[in-house]
């Protein structure tokens, strides 16, 4: 019996591709689940944002923000990013701040990039020296640390304008809101408090005393708890987000080398991962028992933190080296560096 060429050669392409995805089952590759989502980055001391693909390691994009880009949250519908730009001169631990030039209050604000045009629309006045923020759950709402101001401010985005101020503690930096909208945790490093703003009344109810130096907060997904990174404790203080009071702390090291920074919660709730700044690792906490149950020995000074929408992939800026890690939640190591610009703050994973 014959067989014709054309015939013979479409029957190999099949069995070449059956090969294939049976080679993709076997090592696990989850290609196509990567090249669904960006990952973006801003980077404060080259004013811009990096847009990262997962899949090839790459900055597909690089966006113009303006000066001391920090904090970055999305929109509910996905279509437009925030980020936090500050004209104040950095000022690291033990810099004298008289020997600073003045700070460019015309460049303070919330930064208004469209997603789709990969471009900065417009900037929303939010007070002086903004640094991290939240939005509130319907999209509606942004909340601002103002750090040199010992403020938070609260802004109507649909009017485009501020609602009020609200006096919290010495140099506040996280902002977090829980999620059901109700209330919102500021931290403060000076002080070393948590100001809690009832989201109806627009302003503080309570002070929550923590470790020293607090940097971020990250919710449990029922809100039952907040996981708040002390810098200056070499550990995380977990509180009940429902009283407001202090339940534990979780000691992760040595203080003065490890330095807890950035905290995401795990989608499912169960574990809570932590950069250490200069102790130059990532931490994974069971939130079922609040114990470390793994690390991963990541680059200079890991700060803003977020994971892959499947869970299985942890991105941390790291910015003395100018590079985000690519980190593999399961087994805890990196797994590649991709370079972006100069001191990269904060990240974010959307949707393609």
């Amino acid at each position: 019996m014959s067989v014709k060429i054309p015939a013979l050669l479409a029957c190999c392409a099949v069995l070449l591709a059956g090969c294939s995805r049976q080679q993709n089952a076997i090592t696990g590759s989850n290609i196509e689940h990567e090249s669904t989502y960006l990952v973006y980055v801003t980077n404060e001391a080259s004013g811009d944002m990096s847009v990262i693909d997962p899949l090839s390691r790459t900055v597909v994009a690089t966006i113009s923000l303006g000066k001391r880009p920090r904090g970055i949250h999305a929109s509910s519908d996905r279509k437009t990013i925030y980020v936090a730009l500050s004209g104040t001169p950095p000022a690291p631990p033990g810099v004298d701040e008289r020997t600073l030039p003045p700070p460019d209050r015309s460049a303070d604000g919330i930064g208004v990039i469209d997603v789709a045009q990969r471009k900065k629309l417009q900037i929303i006045p939010v007070g002086t020296d903004p640094e991290d923020f939240d939005l509130s759950p319907d999209g509606k709402t942004l909340y601002v640390s103002n750090e040199d101001a010992g403020e938070a401010t609260i802004v109507d985005l649909t009017a485009g304008q501020q609602r009020r101020t609200v006096k919290v503690g010495e140099e506040p930096e996280g902002v977090r809101v829980r999620p059901d909208g109700r209330v919102v945790y500021v931290t403060s490093e000076g002080d070393g408090t948590i100001a809690v703003i009832d989201a109806a009344k627009a302003r503080a109810v309570k002070t929550i005393k923590v470790g020293r130096r607090p940097r971020a907060i990250a919710f449990l997904p029922d809100g039952s708890r907040a996981y708040i990174t002390a810098e200056n404790e070499a550990a995380v203080t977990v509180v009940d987000a429902v009283r407001h009071e202090p339940l534990a702390t979780i000691i992760l090291g040595k203080q003065g080398f490890i330095k807890p920074m950035g905290v995401v919660v795990s989608h499912d709730g169960s574990t809570a991962y932590v950069t250490a700044g200069r102790g130059r690792k990532v931490f994974a906490i069971s939130t079922a028992d609040n114990h470390v149950i793994g690390s991963a020995d990541v680059a200079v000074r890991p700060w803003g933190v977020a994971l892959s929408p499947d869970g299985k992939l942890l991105f941390t800026a790291n910015g003395p080296s100018n590079d985000v890690a690519i980190i593999d939640t399961e087994k805890m190591m990196v797994l590649g560096t991709v370079t972006v610009g100069r001191s990269p703050w904060g990240v974010l994973v959307l949707p393609r």
